[in-house]
């Protein structure tokens, strides 16, 4: 079986499902999953569903027509006759998610999270299951909460391989099209849980081990893996391929290539990724798998902006020792800062963190009581990847450097924006 992955951006109107059906006619589609996202910035609008939720706005009910509205609108456009089971079946969905939203009495708001950014998915999946049955190729849809089984840790599951491997195990031998949702999983009491950032590549991954697939293809509106970001660097390079361990890599310094939880159970079982364009989808796109690390060897370069560098010494000018780091992390992790570089000599210790939870002035207060704290807001963080001189040249001309770190394959320089 081959698993491909559909993401919101493939699925945003009809054009998008249409073309889906006409991916799958140029490559085939028997013994494949597919696995769909929710349709376009479905996710951000159920988001601002919850936010009016639990602020009681009287803004809630506007907030859910919008997203019904959307959805019937891509079903106006795919399906001719509006006596079409498919309206019946979203208009189900959304009842459970209103039903949900009168009903719910958890004040717990990741599980709320959980239970209702779902309906993105049932629905987009509901939508692409029945366009494909319409267009004449026959596809089961499958509620993936019956598969995917996990432990209660809302917004961000851990996958119960077991009981995932015994249910998914049931459709090894069926020789059809499947249609199922990213994200999404079930604890032990039957509740929705969603798998964290990059969920729907996971899920991808996730059928992959337990089906032994022959290869996962996630379907994208680029021709593939790119050694840099074209918004911000030029004459950015087609990867033709990637060793699993070159791509965990990448995705450890921030490259939008594939979240290593995606590459891990893929590489236990040496299964191929490809990431190709849905655009043009018979080009080869980019391999990830055993082999040469990058084909062609080209530095590969990262950005992230809107980083912080903060900078610790000691008040004293004693030296800054295990004990002291050892307590600064437990800060950044107790505050949700993510890390992306470490700096330290005898008396200062600096690092390069992203404040996502916006927790970052309340870290500063406490450290202030310790150390001297100085830092730089909205610096941008530059990785190398296999750098050499011109590619150092190019992340720092015109720029004003205040950290800089080289290895042997990595190069990070820190950059006032």
């Amino acid at each position: 079986m081959k698993i491909f992955k559909f993401g919101g951006a493939s699925v945003k109107d009809a054009a998008g499902v249409r073309n889906v059906y006409e991916v799958l006619q140029k490559v085939g589609f028997e013994e494949v999953l597919l696995v769909v996202s929710a349709m376009g910035k479905t996710t951000n609008a159920l988001e601002e569903v919850i936010k009016h939720y639990f602020d009681k706005s009287p803004q809630l009910n506007a907030a859910v027509q919008e997203v019904k509205k959307y959805h019937n609108q891509i079903l106006i456009d795919l399906f001719e006759e509006e006596g079409h089971e498919v309206f019946f079946e979203v208009n189900e969905h959304f009842a459970d998610f209103e039903y949900f939203l009168r009903s719910n009495k958890s004040p717990n708001y990741s599980f709320v999270y959980d239970q209702i950014v779902s309906f993105g998915e049932l629905i987009s999946t509901t939508i692409v299951s029945h366009y494909m049955s319409y267009r004449g190729i026959q596809s089961q849809w499958l509620d993936v909460r019956n598969y995917v089984k996990t432990d209660n840790n809302y917004r961000d599951a851990n996958v119960d391989w077991d009981k995932t491997q015994k249910a998914i195990t049931k459709i090894a031998k069926k020789k059809q099209l499947f249609v199922t949702q990213g994200f999404l999983g079930s604890d032990e009491n039957g509740f929705t849980t969603t798998l964290g950032r990059e969920g729907s590549d996971y899920t991808a991954a996730i059928f992959a081990y337990c089906l032994n697939a022959e290869s996962v293809t996630i379907w994208k509106d680029v021709p593939g893996v790119m050694n840099a970001d074209p918004r911000y660097f030029e004459n950015a390079n087609l990867l033709n391929q990637i060793s699993y361990r070159e791509a965990i890599e990448l995705a450890f310094y921030g490259a939008s290539v594939i979240h290593p939880k995606t590459l891990q159970p893929l590489q236990r079982k040496e299964i191929p990724l490809f990431v190709k364009s849905f655009i043009n989808p018979l080009l080869a796109g980019t391999s990830v798998s055993k082999g040469e690390d990058l084909e062609p060897k080209l530095p590969c370069f990262i950005v992230k902006k809107g980083q912080i560098l903060l900078s610790l010494s000691s008040i004293d000018f004693s030296f800054i020792m295990e004990e002291n780091i050892s307590e600064i992390f437990a800060l950044l992790h107790k505050f949700k800062l993510k890390v992306s570089l470490i700096q330290n000599s005898a008396i200062s210790f600096s690092v390069c963190v992203e404040d996502k939870y916006a927790n970052f002035s309340e870290l500063v207060k406490i450290l202030s009581k310790k150390f001297k704290v100085t830092y730089n807001e909205n610096v941008a963080l530059y990785t190398v990847r296999h750098f050499d001189d011109n590619a150092m040249k190019t992340i720092e001309k015109d720029k004003a450097v205040l950290v800089r770190q080289m290895s042997r394959e990595t190069l990070q320089v820190v950059v006032k924006e």
